[in-house]
């Protein structure tokens, strides 16, 4: 492919993204597939990333392909040891590079984070930090990073200071999924009343969690509740006790949260309703943005 420079890689859990890039930051092609960790060995990543790009590598010459994500995860293409906090968003200095069988390639897998107490880590999200902090470099405060395993990061002085993951995502996912609640929640359809009374009790009553949830099956048989009520207060429910546990995170903080629909946007009517003012950024493209951040120090040392 004319003008490629380089290549930008997010390999999470479930899906593969590529960005083909040019030296002044454009994107030749993207590039996405369900080729994710969960689905491969570490002999299967170098067929599937040719597989995506290799139509556009050069006959001769090294392109440079940086990735973050599971690909660097203990059971994904070659293991990068954590960066430990506090620290700034690891660079493509700590990165690992990986050999391959094809010499147009230059892989470097970018660390993520580890925090030792209480013990805490990220893949991935790390290079969302440096995406935000390419953008607002003076920020100081708390990211919330809206997910299936959503992440807090206290960010001051362009370090991660600390971090806390809470599943509330996979919680949502597997009892929605597979509980007796599944029989009771819609796929879709929301009550925005009914969710922020449900994120209010979560918050005053979380040891009460397993009575609530049960008692969404029992208005739907005797109540008729409807299915999408049933949803927003199981997501209520679920990110009011998230909140409680995360308070000393985003009470009186400075609180981004990235992304602005979805999730992202329940998240900040939760804390709306909670008077933290948080103010949502973006996340289109974040992760390319901390990937091409990698990428300029990678220029800077040529």
């Amino acid at each position: 492919m004319s003008g490629l420079a380089w290549i930008a890689v997010d390999w999470g859990t479930s899906h593969l993204r590529v960005w083909l890039m040019a030296d002044d930051g454009s994107v030749l092609d993207r590039k996405e597939c369900d080729q994710g960790m969960g689905r491969l060995t570490a002999a299967d990543y170098e067929r599937v990333l040719l597989e995506q790009v290799g139509a556009a590598l050069p006959e001769s010459g090294q392109v440079p392909v940086i990735v973050c994500g599971m690909a660097g995860s203990r059971q994904g293409w070659c293991e990068a040891p954590y960066a430990s906090t506090p620290c700034e968003a690891p660079s493509l200095a700590q990165a690992t590079q990986v050999a391959t069988a094809d010499a147009r390639l230059d892989v470097r897998i970018l660390p993520g984070i580890k925090q030792e107490r209480p013990a805490d880590v990220m893949r991935g999200e790390e290079t969302q930090i440096a995406g935000f902090l390419a953008q607002e470099p003076d920020f100081d405060g708390v990211l919330c990073l809206p997910g299936t395993h959503n992440k807090w990061v206290h960010i001051s002085a362009r370090e991660v200071v600390s971090f806390r993951t809470f599943m509330t995502g996979e919680l949502f996912a597997l009892i929605g999924g597979q509980s007796v609640l599944r029989h009771s929640l819609g796929e879709d359809g929301w009550d925005d009343a009914a969710f922020l009374d449900a994120v209010s009790q979560g918050m005053s009553h979380p040891a009460a969690l397993g009575c609530d949830l049960f008692a969404l099956r029992a208005e739907s048989l005797l109540q008729g509740l409807s299915p999408a009520t049933a949803r927003a207060r199981l997501s209520g429910q679920l990110i009011g006790m998230e909140l409680t546990a995360s308070r000393p995170y985003w009470l009186g903080q400075d609180v981004v949260v990235l992304g602005e629909s979805g999730i992202a946007g329940a998240y900040m009517k939760a804390l709306d309703a909670q008077g933290a003012m948080p103010r949502s950024v973006s996340a289109a493209d974040i992760t390319l943005r901390g990937l091409t951040a990698a990428f300029e120090t990678l220029k800077e040392t040529k």
